[in-house]
């Protein structure tokens, strides 16, 4: 069984490449992916780059080049409920697109407007949060392709999919895993609220996400313990 593990940025998939063992690395199509083991799973690590065409073409790279057999998404998000606060996580039980046509896309494979995290991937990722005392639940993230950072569009975006959070790869990777047939799972840590502060601590003042990321390779190095 071999795993793809995913991220945005670098930061996001760094520490995880540094607990790998016996790596090779190849650079394709853009995309630096690290080859090896962690713990006892094969893994691919790599860091797909912003929003939906970078995530979907990664993926499937993931799993038509290098053969990778289940796929976890990790990394931070907007907030978008008051079940949760900063440095919380959402695993995706549903994940979907809050600026496309739904109809439409689901009239080309998988077929779905939404899509189902995998229940044993959802599981692994919340018994391993819970493991790391990191609260967390199983909720909706929304895509897009725009980074929500204002009140107003956060507000439309409530209003029209009431999602736990928001980001810009989850239902990407999972529209692509699902026209495969590969399991997958998207892990969300919230970094900001998804308001005018969180433009200002992301992209203004350039927020370091460390101590997210750490967080987000304890859970996933737990996950695959148990897998």
């Amino acid at each position: 069984m071999t795993y793809g593990i995913m991220g945005a940025m670098p930061d996001e998939v760094d520490q995880l490449c540094a607990r790998l063992t016996g790596v090779t690395k190849e650079t394709y199509a853009g995309v630096e992916y690290h080859q090896g083991r962690l713990g006892d799973k094969e893994v691919v690590v790599c860091c797909a780059g912003m929003g939906k065409a970078n995530a979907a073409s990664t993926v499937q790279v993931l799993i038509t080049r290098y053969g990778v057999e289940r796929l976890i998404f990790s990394g931070i998000a907007g907030n978008m409920t008051n079940r949760i606060g900063i440095g919380d996580v959402v695993v995706g039980q549903t994940v979907f697109y809050h600026d496309a046509e739904l109809d439409m896309l689901a009239q080309s494979a998988p077929f779905l407007k939404e899509y189902t995290g995998d229940p044993a991937l959802v599981k692994a990722a919340l018994d391993a949060c819970a493991a790391c005392g990191v609260k967390a639940i199983a909720g909706r993230i929304a895509t897009g392709d725009r980074f929500v950072g204002d009140a107003a569009t956060k507000k439309a975006i409530e209003e029209a999919c009431h999602p736990d959070c928001v980001e810009m790869e989850g239902a990407a990777v999972s529209q692509v895993a699902g026209r495969n047939g590969v399991p997958c799972v998207i892990l969300r840590a919230m970094s900001d609220n998804a308001d005018e502060s969180g433009y200002d601590v992301l992209v203004v003042k350039k927020f370091s996400i460390t101590e997210y990321v750490k967080t987000a390779t304890d859970i996933v190095t737990r996950m695959l313990e148990t897998l």
